[in-house]
């Protein structure tokens, strides 16, 4: 009962902060950019605590805690994935200065069908993010809190309960009072996060003498193979002859997939919606690009810490489960059966019932964050994007406003329909971390479909609206046929290089967008576009008087008007 307690009690409080931070006078330009008056580290703690997600907060730690060294290669991608959107798109993107993606690159490309294809895109690209994160809302309450509410199982209980309480929030404090409530949201995870490790290297963890000791026996995993659980020696996917270890490569992917894995989440990160309208609040351009230099300063402290639990847990986890009988059911041999458990169990193990919550209410909040923005960038996207520019171009601010709570309402049941319908435990053995693999499928779709477009709209003058959607399409379907041919040959070597497709659709992608461009006509202002986008503030001053100068005079002589 007071674990059900602590949950509600959470809940409502994001709820509340959300609406009592939010803007009195409603407005889209309030509830889709916080009137661009977000402040650099403000700013850079929301995107934090929007990008890291549960794949982040329960799925880098599991991934290491799974296969070693190569769940290192996830926290490698998720923090590189700032390193391009810091040099080439975060300050032209805020100087073009539009609502969403689908609103810069129509506006860019001067193209609606660019415009409607890219809201397709995004739509597919959020409901990809979404469920991941509701199927580890659904993994937190059945073991935090053990049992559902009236017939939903708890895993069921989880995903419906925090994805109505999120959905709430967005719907009724947009982007103001989201961005509030993300920024506490990432100090309370990462203040976790330092208290876990705290605790942990206290206790007399050494992480060196961890990693030589989990090295010195060949990695195994649990496996359900029909006759009941057991450990299974862990294929060496470098070299299939020997067997594979916690502290080396090839635990999870060969070279081939470990470079597919870091390009698809690197390359990714500058195509998700959620953080990319985030941009679009600072008040300048210079004010994003440093933003960016504060996440990527974060980001890499929080991946630190993950590597380091991850492998905490690891090594803990076996040394106690004979001595604690309610370890011991949730293993086999020692080792976890769901390895997103593993910050949990490491919680409760270092603080009890009290720890365990805390590292629950962390990756409730980690879920909770995320949902938000990817809730708010679908709002925008249908909301601003299709309602207010093809439904009704008429619409008051009032019916715009509704139209985009509905599509928060729509994909939020959306995805917590399809989140139902999944069975972490039974895909436990085929991933190193369910929760982070999802969402690297999510990462890999953004960056085929959208980044190629995206930089290429930013940084080549010749970029054209056919051109970018035939990009969007091919990069599209080329990655979802890659990771639908993965599932279906799962048991296969290429299998993981094959779910992780970026470092094919994109430069497909990229290619389509070149070669239908330099068949089709470029936008007729692009020179005033690029000045935008690209021009200082000197040379827009600079611009402006040069106008101004013209239209004081007139004549063919220049004589003064």
């Amino acid at each position: 009962m007071a674990s059900i307690l602590l949950l509600v009690v959470l809940l409502a409080a994001v709820v509340s902060v959300a609406v009592l931070i939010r803007p009195q006078r409603a407005s889209t330009f309030e509830f889709y950019l916080a009137g661009r008056r977000v402040g650099v580290v403000t700013n850079a703690c929301a995107i934090c605590g929007d990008y890291f997600s549960a794949a982040s907060f329960l799925g880098v730690a599991a991934a290491v805690y799974a296969s070693g060294l190569d769940g290192m290669w996830y926290a490698t991608g998720f923090a590189a994935g700032f390193v391009p959107v810091l040099l080439f798109i975060a300050a032209p993107l805020r100087r073009f200065g539009e609502f969403s993606i689908p609103d810069f690159l129509g506006r860019r490309l001067e193209s609606h069908s660019v415009r409607l294809t890219s809201v397709a895109i995004v739509q597919l690209i959020i409901l990809a993010y979404l469920v991941p994160q509701a199927v580890a809302s659904g993994i937190i309450w059945e073991l935090f809190v053990g049992h559902g509410v009236g017939d939903l199982s708890p895993y069921a209980t989880g995903v419906v309960i925090s994805t109505a309480a999120i959905m709430l929030m967005v719907a009724l404090g947009g982007m103001r009072g989201t961005t509030w409530t993300q920024a506490v949201q990432f100090l309370l995870l990462l203040a976790i996060f330092v208290w876990l490790a705290i605790v942990v290297v206290g206790s007399g963890f050494s992480y060196p003498d961890a990693l030589r000791e989990l090295s010195s026996r060949p990695l195994a995993n649990p496996s359900d193979s029909g006759g009941g659980w057991r450990l299974e020696p862990v294929v060496n996917r470098l070299h299939p002859e020997e067997a594979a270890f916690f502290g080396e490569p090839g635990g999870q992917y060969d070279q081939l997939g470990q470079f597919a894995l870091i390009l698809s989440l690197a390359l990714g990160t500058a195509g998700l919606p959620h953080i990319m309208n985030r941009y679009f609040t600072s008040p300048t351009g210079t004010a994003a690009r440093m933003t960016t230099v504060w996440v990527v300063g974060l980001a890499g402290l929080f991946y630190i810490l993950a590597v380091l639990l991850g492998t905490a847990a690891r090594s803990i986890i076996a040394d106690v489960a004979a001595e604690l009988p309610w370890v011991g059911a949730l293993t086999t041999g020692g080792v976890l059966r769901v390895p997103e458990y593993a910050l949990l169990v490491l919680g409760q193990i270092f603080g009890g019932r009290a720890g365990l919550g805390l590292i629950a209410v962390g990756a409730l909040v980690a879920v909770l964050s995320t949902i938000a923005g990817l809730l708010l960038a679908s709002a925008a996207s249908w909301g601003h994007d299709i309602y207010e520019r093809y439904i009704n171009p008429n619409a008051t601010q009032g019916q715009a406003l509704w139209a985009g709570r509905a599509a928060v309402a729509v994909v939020a049941v959306l995805s917590a329909g399809l989140a139902l319908g999944v069975r972490p435990e039974a895909l436990t053995g085929q991933f190193p971390s369910i929760v982070a693999t999802m969402v690297t499928w999510a990462f890999a779709l953004a960056g085929s479909a959208l980044t190629p477009v995206f930089i290429l709209a930013i940084w080549w003058r010749r970029t054209t609206g056919p051109g970018a959607v035939a990009g969007m399409i091919t990069g599209t379907a080329v990655a979802v046929v890659m990771c639908a041919a993965g599932l279906l040959h799962n048991d296969a070597d290429y299998a993981q290089v094959l779910m992780t497709p970026t470092f094919v659709s994109a430069p497909c992608a990229a290619a389509a967008t070149v070669a239908v461009s330099l068949l089709s006509r470029p936008p007729a202002d692009v020179d005033r576009i690029w000045l935008r986008m690209h021009g200082t503030a000197a040379d827009r001053r600079a611009v402006r008087l040069a106008r101004l100068t013209v239209a004081g005079f007139g004549g063919r002589n220049g004589e003064r008007r």
